[in-house]
């Protein structure tokens, strides 16, 4: 039996209109790709990024899935159960 995410209750919000890491830019470096935390709506750089913003904020705040939010992409991931919880449509 495939492995499930347990955490879709933490979802709270799915789209922003951010488009940058705010964290990165605080400190002047750049990022790759960004991730949104659908339980706060932080959004954070990618782990190939230099500084792993949105994971960080997880190990942070344990709030477990993000979306990436680049163009084309809906993708989720839940950093707690370490899966591919699948897609957001329509966002």
């Amino acid at each position: 039996m495939p492995a499930e995410c347990t955490h879709l209750n933490h979802i709270k919000l799915t789209h922003t209109d951010n488009h940058v890491c705010e964290d990165c830019i605080k400190t002047g470096d750049t990022w790759v790709h960004l991730r949104l935390c659908l339980e706060c709506g932080h959004v954070g750089c990618c782990d190939s990024s230099k500084n792993k913003h949105a994971t960080r904020h997880y190990q942070a705040t344990k709030h477990p899935l993000v979306r990436s939010i680049e163009p084309g992409e809906s993708w989720v991931w839940c950093y707690a159960d370490d899966l591919m919880v699948g897609e957001l449509r329509g966002h």
